[in-house]
């Protein structure tokens, strides 16, 4: 290992192993520990959200069977287990940018993810295979999402999402998921929770505590590296959070809806992606709040959330008006989605 010497005058000399000062290092030598550091960053962001993901499968899954085990009403489990469950991901990772000093990306994920949602699932979804047919209940959702979406557009207007904003969004939330199960009784339909078998107490428990080890885990290495990255390349949190940390969590919705698109079951992305857009105002952005307020960045009040509500009615107004979601339409969905990203970057 090498060594660089410092010396001042009437000093003695300072020898400083080369693997400790990269600033000292050879122009060569700078770029090459500059390129590894981004790889581990790009490392960290993948390992996240391999966490998160599997965190929020064992999770489900144990909670579910635990359900089943407790005799909880399978529509109760259903709304409540399975709809905070699969949100759990964009949650903690908001929650934990939060805390760390990131509200760009905690803000940013909810918005992207959202812009995501519309966009780019339910665009490319269409262009696999046209969506029509869908329950024309899900106007109902339809209208509270967009409702949501016009609610948070007043909010970011301000410079802080603070305690109160995050309260009053939990209580909407749950208003909500009260009208659903007031309506799922009345029409006496009970959501299908996936069938656990007989598992044993250890496996159960089993499941809960390595779901939640790993998405803690996996929301503090997707932090860590979409901070660090963000620093990289000179880019703001938010950016990051907009783009690589919404895509991210975004992606399990996206792969659930090509491989509907592929079984000619486009319309099953209508349902998942209004639930989805809900819980991410009401639930991550309400949670997120209550726990830690939220500095607004710029740019959200004048360009991000005014593009999330045009999406949003926009696809309301596709739900209430068109017989269908064509090609045509899902291709200029994905231009808009890529046209946003181009935007930011």
């Amino acid at each position: 290992m090498g060594y660089h010497v410092l010396k001042t005058h009437g000093s003695p000399a300072v020898f400083l192993p080369r693997t400790l000062s990269p600033a000292l290092e050879p122009p060569y030598a700078q770029r090459h520990w500059r390129q590894g550091k981004q790889d581990l960053d790009f490392l960290y962001i993948a390992l996240g959200l391999v966490g998160l993901y599997f965190g929020a499968e064992w999770l489900v899954a144990g909670a579910v069977a635990t359900a089943r085990r407790l005799g909880i009403s399978p529509l109760i489990a259903s709304i409540v287990i399975v709809g905070f469950g699969t949100s759990l991901p964009e949650l903690l990772v908001s929650v934990r940018a939060a805390l760390t000093g990131s509200p760009g990306i905690a803000l940013g994920n909810v918005v992207g993810s959202n812009i995501a949602n519309i966009l780019l699932i339910v665009g490319a979804a269409a262009v696999i295979f046209p969506i029509s047919g869908w329950d024309r209940n899900v106007r109902r959702d339809a209208a509270v999402m967009t409702g949501s979406s016009v609610l948070l557009l007043f909010l970011v207007q301000y410079e802080i999402i603070g305690r109160v904003a995050g309260l009053v969004l939990l209580a909407l939330l749950a208003l909500f998921l009260f009208r659903t199960y007031r309506f799922a009784v009345a029409s006496d339909t009970t959501p299908e929770l996936p069938e656990d078998g007989a598992s044993p107490v250890w496996k159960m428990t089993l499941q809960i505590a390595a779901g939640l080890l790993a998405l803690i885990a996996g929301a503090e290495l997707l932090i860590r590296g979409a901070t660090e990255l963000a620093t990289h390349f000179g880019i703001s949190d938010a950016v990051v959070g907009l783009t690589v940390v919404a895509l991210g969590t975004s992606l399990p919705e996206l792969a659930t809806a090509i491989v509907a698109a592929v079984k000619r079951h486009s319309d099953v992305a209508i349902g998942n992606v209004t639930g989805s857009c809900i819980f991410n105002i009401l639930c991550i952005l309400g949670a997120t709040g209550a726990i830690a307020p939220l500095p607004v960045p710029e740019g959200f009040a004048t360009f991000d959330v005014p593009v999330m509500l045009a999406a949003t009615v926009f696809f309301t107004a596709m739900l209430f008006f068109a017989p269908k979601f064509h090609r045509a339409t899902g291709a200029a969905m994905l231009v808009a989605y890529g046209g946003y990203i181009w935007a930011l970057v």
